[in-house]
C-alpha cells in the first residue's frame, strides 16, 4: 500500500519519496524522500529558535512569509550509488545471448562485475549551525557520494555521520564555513488532528517546493517496521521530498517526510520529531543506534484470543515465543503471557512494547507486569542489547481433518530441516482448505502447529485428537523462526 519516494528502488508495498527515479507498483512510497546528548560534537537541538515569523491565524490570507522564513533551512540531496549488474564477458554488450553460452561453458572465470551508477535525490533539514542535517535513512544508505544544494545554490560535500534503518533516519554533516540557518525542532506528541501543517522538499527535483495542508492522523502503522508511529497529512508529498521537513505553524519541524499510499492522493506519512530528537546524540556521537532488548516474539491480542484465553480486556503484547537464554527467559516470561507494563509504562497494544524496550538502556533493571491464567504477575527483566534468518513439505501421508480444512503430517526431521525449525514433533500443514476455518485463520502450507489449547502435540494424529468435538481451539503455531498464537473457530 506504501511507496518509497526513494528511487529508483523499491522493494516493500509503500513508496519512500526521496530518490529521483520513482518507484512504481508498490503500496507505500518512501519518499526518498531514548537518550541525550553524550558527545561535545553533538548539534545542540534547542539554541535554533523558532522564526521571528508571526503565525498565520485562522484566516490567514497567506503563508508566505513562514515559507520564506524556514526554506533557507531546507536543502536539495543528490546521491550516487554503485549497484551490481551481474558478471559480463570482456567485449560482450550487456545481454547479450553470447554472456549465457561462455558462461556454461567457461564460468566466470573471465567474467567481470558489472557494476552501474545509479542517480538518487532527497531531501534534508539543517538542524544546527554547524552543519548536522537531518533526513531520511533511504536517501543516503549506500551512497558513494553525498552532495548537498543550499538555498542560496552553494553545493556542498556531506559526511554520512549516522544511520538508523529500523526508524529511516539519517544525519549529515556539512562544512558550510560560517553559521548555516538550522530549523528549530518542535514537539511532535503536541501535534493535533486538524493543525495546520507546511511541508518543504525537492518533488521531482523540482527545489524547496511548498506544500500546505493538515494532521489528518497521528500514530498511524503502516507495516514499515517495529516502531511505526507516523504522522499521516494531507499536505502533498511526492518522490523527492523524502527526507524533508514538516513543519506547524510556529515554524517549528515537526515530522521528517518518508512515505506516501502509491496509488492515494493527500495521504502522506512523516516520522515524528520526537522519535528523531531521541535518536540524534547516539547517531552523532556512535554512527548507530543501540537499542534495548529483551527476547520475546509478541502478537496483538485480538477478540479471538481474548476469548480463547479468557482475558477481561483486549489489551497488551501476547508472548508467542520466549527466545532460548534470552532477559525475558531468565526473568521469568512464559509463552501465553500478556505484557500490560514495562516499566510502569502502559502497553495499551502488542505495537507499544518494542519501542518502550528499544528506549530501555542496557543493562538496567525494568520491571514488567504481565497476565497468566487470570492473575497478575511482576517480574524484573535485566535489559539487552539489540543485535543487528518454503521448502516443499513431502514426508509421511498426510492425516485429513475436514472439519477444520485441515490436512496434516508429522514433522519429521527431514521435513524440519525443509522447512527451516528445530525439533521433530508437532504437526505440519500439508494443505488448507478454501474457505474453511483454519484459511480464517490465516494458517499457511508448511505452518508447524506444536501446540492445541496451550498442550504439546507430538504428531499429526496428536493434533487431530486435540481438536475433536470442540467448536474453538488456540493453537501456537511455527512459521520459519516465528512462533504465534492462533484462535481457530468452527
Amino acid at each position: 500500500m506504501f511507496d518509497h519516494i526513494s528511487k529508483p528502488v523499491r522493494k516493500r508495498p509503500w513508496r519512500r519519496t526521496g530518490l529521483a527515479a520513482v518507484a512504481a507498483g508498490v503500496l507505500v512510497t518512501w519518499l526518498l524522500a531514548g537518550s541525550a546528548f553524550t558527545s561535545t560534537d553533538a548539534p545542540s537541538l534547542t539554541e535554533i529558535p523558532a522564526p521571528a515569523v508571526k503565525s498565520p491565524s485562522a484566516g490567514a490570507q497567506s503563508l508566505a512569509p513562514l515559507a520564506e522564513a524556514l526554506k533557507p533551512s531546507v536543502v536539495n540531496i543528490r546521491v550516487t550509488k554503485v549497484q551490481k549488474a551481474g558478471y559480463g564477458m570482456p567485449g560482450l554488450p550487456e545481454g547479450s545471448p553470447f554472456e549465457d553460452f561462455f558462461g556454461r561453458f567457461f564460468g566466470q572465470d573471465g567474467a567481470q562485475p558489472r557494476e552501474r551508477r545509479v542517480q538518487g535525490a532527497g531531501s534534508g533539514v539543517i538542524i544546527s549551525r554547524d552543519g548536522y542535517i537531518l533526513t531520511n535513512n533511504h536517501v543516503v544508505e549506500e551512497a558513494r557520494e553525498v552532495l548537498v544544494t543550499l538555498d542560496d545554490g552553494r553545493e556542498l560535500e556531506a559526511e554520512i555521520v549516522g544511520l538508523d534503518p529500523k526508524t529511516d533516519l539519517a544525519v549529515l554533516k556539512i562544512e558550510g564555513g560560517e553559521t548555516l540557518p538550522g530549523a528549530a525542532m518542535g514537539d511532535s506528541d503536541g501535534l493535533r488532528v486538524g493543525d495546520y501543517v507546511m511541508a518543504i522538499g525537492n518533488p521531482f527535483g523540482l527545489s524547496h517546493t511548498v506544500t500546505s495542508g493538515i494532521v489528518s492522523a497521528k500514530e498511524r502503522v503502516i507495516g514499515a517496521g517495529p516502531y511505526d508511529a507516523f504522522i499521516q497529512t494531507d499536505a502533498s508529498i511526492n518522490p523527492g521530498n523524502s527526507g524533508g521537513p514538516l513543519f506547524n505553524m510556529q515554524g517549528e519541524v515537526v515530522g521528517i517526510n518518508t512515505a506516501i499510499i502509491a496509488r492515494g492522493q493527500g495521504i502522506g506519512f512523516a516520522i515524528p520529531v520526537n522519535t528523531a530528537k531521541e535518536l540524534i546524540p547516539q547517531l552523532v556521537a556512535h554512527g548507530q543506534v543501540t537499542r534495548g532488548y529483551i527476547g520475546v516474539h509478541i502478537q496483538p491480542v485480538t477478540r479471538e484470543l481474548a476469548e480463547a484465553l479468557e482475558l477481561k480486556e483486549r489489551k497488551g503484547a501476547l508472548v508467542a515465543d520466549v527466545l532460548s537464554g534470552g532477559p525475558a527467559e531468565e526473568a521469568g516470561v512464559k509463552r501465553g503471557d500478556v505484557i500490560v507494563s514495562f516499566n510502569d509504562r502502559t502497553v495499551e497494544k502488542s505495537h507499544d512494547l518494542p519501542a518502550l524496550v528499544a528506549a530501555a538502556p542496557v543493562g538496567d533493571k525494568a520491571s514488567l507486569e504481565v497476565l497468566r491464567d487470570g492473575k497478575t504477575h511482576r517480574l524484573t527483566v535485566e535489559v539487552g542489547e539489540f543485535e543487528t534468518k518454503t521448502a516443499g513439505v513431502k514426508g509421511s501421508d498426510p492425516e485429513d481433518d475436514t472439519r477444520w480444512g485441515l490436512r496434516l503430517q508429522d514433522l519429521t526431521p527431514q521435513i524440519a530441516r525443509q522447512l527451516g525449525v528445530d525439533g521433530d514433533r508437532g504437526a505440519v500443514v500439508a494443505a488448507v482448505e478454501p474457505g474453511s476455518p483454519a484459511q480464517r485463520a490465516s494458517l499457511r502450507r508448511g505452518d508447524v502447529i506444536l501446540e492445541v489449547d496451550r498442550e504439546p502435540v507430538a504428531s499429526a494424529e496428536d493434533a487431530k485428537r486435540s481438536v475433536e468435538g470442540k467448536d474453538s481451539v488456540l493453537l501456537l503455531v511455527q512459521r520459519k523462526d516465528v512462533k504465534r498464537f492462533v484462535a481457530m473457530s468452527g
